[in-house]
């Protein structure tokens, strides 16, 4: 292909004579080129032209989902999975009102995303027209960046623009927003944009050599370092580059709940999630370290509780992350470095290697006894006297121990579930642990593992969820069968919102208020209705041959539904308002 020149910020990839399409044509070339190969949407009145374009094409799968919330749910779980950009398809007014929920999370957790959405005619845009609404106005707070596009002329650009927009520097969701006419007008289409500059757009990759010379030494004369990562080290695919400098230094690691899997949980160093309901061992050392250094990660409230009780103990931080408005936002640092987190690391290991520092050893053996102090403690023990009654830790344990060391993704909904996943699922590699933290979705458990599940289809996924979450977007159960997703889905189910059930147990003095399932559908019959299996397990010896027959059947899709103890509680547990070593560790506490 030949590039040519058509304006002073833009370069076009050719390799046709200028031809004239429709705008929905004009489209599908873009995501053509874009390598798109799944878009998952629900057609409606403002899109038909883009889905009828969509049907001349062969290169791009289209999956028809049954709610646009979850559309764009299953187009987020494969950008986690894969690092790259997800797409999803909704047509105007109900279309992307129902997509707004799965917008705002993966704006939270930074995910690429690039949603097209319907618009009435550029005519009747501001007229109330049916399907109607201002789809730039209320996606406005929870995107990276979106577009109204007002002429086909404009889409090639627009769309180069928002994929650009969308992966690079802090990743997030972009709309484009297409009224119905600029998708059926013609305009000359003399390619795809190979490359393109915005003047206002120009995130930092590098990082300041000199912060990152200062750091280094700072480091390298920490008596109790400590090592706090996040989502922001999976996102740049610095996992490698981590594990080098961990190693390398010796010094304890830890990651926040969205960052599981950068560091491997296996490894002695790794001293386990932090936050809210992380361990003792990883909370006390996020307390009491004298150097902190901060990876892709933004000290949010879940991770250091009450910021007054974190700053009461003096510290010096360092912050590394690409977005800079993210830096000093809660927790003021010492040492701030903006840029790609992978670049960062890099550099910081190669004046590590040219500088011969090394760290102080005695010091930090004693700070590795301190550590270990606080790990015998042995804060995820619960309680398995019960012989009765299936423990939902147990439940995971046994999953874990089934599939280390396999291809396996494990998506999880939001409550008690999730945090159960979190803690007693070792997570070794990245990229492999799908859940929604920052908004805190439910409902995302299955569509994130159809998602992934279409994007790695010889690879196991498991969705762990609850009987609360899972029924708020289980009608995609059909989308499973229809395009042959055969994940296995488990559902720790208490019949109780458990997290809200255990905060009104703790905080509420025991007023469960509307916190209980009273209706609670047959799953097994249920997921037997919408063409799959269904299993129900009860008794503590049946999980194990209950997970290992699911896994048998590997082309089918699995509803396992473990009736497990109501009375059991998330521990450890930092309460709203407190500092994250003010831990609950069990029922003893309450």
């Amino acid at each position: 292909m030949e590039k040519k020149q058509v304006q002073s910020n833009v370069s076009v990839l050719t390799d046709t004579k200028p031809t004239e399409l429709m705008g929905a044509e004009i489209l599908v070339k873009a995501l053509q080129a874009e390598d798109v190969k799944f878009i998952w949407g629900y057609p409606g009145g403002s899109v038909l032209y883009i889905y009828d374009a969509l049907y001349k094409q062969d290169t791009m799968q289209h999956v028809l989902v049954r709610h646009e919330q979850a559309a764009v749910h299953a187009a987020d779980g494969y950008a986690r999975a894969t690092g790259e950009v997800g797409v999803a398809l909704v047509t105007s007014g109900p279309g992307v009102t129902n997509a707004v929920t799965g917008i705002a999370t993966a704006y939270m957790d930074s995910i690429p995303m690039v949603i097209i959405t319907g618009q009435v005619p550029t005519h009747a845009i501001g007229l109330d027209a049916f399907q109607e609404c201002d789809t730039v106005g209320i996606t406005r707070p929870i995107v990276k960046h979106n577009f109204l596009v007002k002429d086909p002329r404009d889409l090639a650009i627009i769309m180069k623009k928002a994929f650009h927009i969308a992966r690079s520097g802090r990743p997030g969701p972009v709309v484009v927003d297409i009224p119905k006419d600029v998708s059926f007008k013609k305009a000359v289409f003399e390619g795809y944009p190979a490359d393109v500059q915005m003047r206002s757009y120009n995130p930092v990759r590098k990082g300041h050599g000199g912060q990152i010379r200062k750091a280094l030494q700072l480091l390298m004369s920490a008596k109790r370092p400590y090592i706090y990562t996040g989502g922001g080290v999976l996102l740049s695919n610095a996992s490698a580059e981590l594990r080098s400098l961990v190693d390398v230094l010796g010094y304890p690691c830890t990651n926040t709940l969205m960052g599981l899997g950068a560091y491997p949980a296996s490894d002695p160093k790794f001293l386990g999630m932090l936050g809210m309901h992380g361990t003792i061992e990883a909370n006390n050392a996020m307390q009491n370290c004298d150097v902190l250094l901060a990876v892709g990660a933004r000290f949010d409230d879940r991770v250091i509780g009450n910021p007054k009780h974190f700053a009461q103990n003096e510290r010096k931080i360092i912050h590394i992350d690409i977005d800079p408005s993210s830096i000093s936002k809660r927790v003021k640092v010492d040492i701030p470095i903006v840029g790609d987190v992978k670049d960062v690391l890099m550099e910081m290991m190669e004046m590590l290697k040219e500088s011969g520092l090394k760290p102080d050893n005695h010091a930090l053996a004693g700070w590795w006894e301190t550590i270990n102090g606080w790990r015998k403690r042995d804060c995820l023990k619960y309680d398995l006297s019960n012989s009765n009654v299936i423990k939902p830790q147990y439940v995971i344990e046994t999953l874990h121990k089934m599939t280390k060391g396999t291809d396996t993704y494990i998506t999880s909904d939001v409550g008690q579930h999730q945090m159960w996943a979190a803690q007693y699922y070792g997570f070794d590699e990245p990229r492999r642990w799908i859940n929604s933290g920052g908004l805190g979705t439910m409902g995302v458990g299955i569509p994130y593992a159809m998602g992934i599940k279409l994007a790695k289809p010889d690879s196991e996924v498991f969705c762990v969820t609850g009987e609360g979450s899972v029924q708020m977007c289980i009608q995609e159960l059909s989308t499973c069968l229809q395009y042959n997703t055969p994940i296995k889905i488990m559902a720790l189910n208490n019949r109780y919102l458990g997290m809200v059930r255990q905060w009104q147990e703790i905080e509420y003095s025991g007023r469960y208020s509307s916190s209980y399932m009273d209706a609670l559908p047959d799953f097994v019959k249920l997921a037997e209705a919408y063409g799959h299996v269904g299993m129900l397990i009860e008794r503590p010896e049946d999980v194990e041959p209950a997970l290992r027959e699911a896994r048998n059947l590997k082309d089918r899709t699995v509803f396992m539904d473990f009736r497990t103890d109501p009375t059991e509680n998330v521990f450890p547990m930092v309460q709203a308002g407190k500092g994250i070593t003010e831990m609950l560790l069990g029922s003893e506490d309450l």
